[in-house]
Formats: C-alpha cells, sequence, structure tokens
C-alpha cells in the first residue's frame, strides 16, 4: 500500500482525533473517509461540468468526430 503523509496543525489534528474517539474508530480511517468522500463528491461535480460542456458543444464535437 503507498503512503501519503499529510501535516495538520493542533487543531486540524484534534479534529480526526475527536472523532474516531466519538464514533470508536482510528483517526486514520476518519481520515481516509475524509479523503474518499471528498473526491468521490469532486469526481461527481467534475463529471457534471464534462457533461454540461459536452451538451453544450456537442455539434462542434460531432464536427470534430468526438
Amino acid at each position: 500500500m503507498d503512503e501519503l503523509i499529510i501535516r495538520l496543525d493542533g487543531a486540524e489534528r484534534a479534529e480526526p482525533d475527536d472523532l474516531a474517539d466519538a464514533v470508536g474508530s482510528t483517526p486514520e480511517a476518519v481520515a481516509l473517509e475524509a479523503v474518499r468522500a471528498h473526491l468521490r463528491a469532486e469526481r461527481a461535480r467534475v463529471g457534471e461540468a464534462a457533461g454540461r460542456l459536452a451538451e453544450r458543444h456537442s455539434a462542434l464535437l460531432k464536427r470534430l468526430g468526438s
């Protein structure tokens, strides 16, 4: 498994620690789920924007053979 190190200041580090304690998890699991949720949301947002652009420019894309 690849490793990613993220440096957090004291307040930023306290949040995953506190949440992990509250839900009976680990700070690492909380951080991993936060990253996954953010990536899902961004993937959806970018996909929707790409869809809107493709629809808006469909005639041009057809002319270009895409």
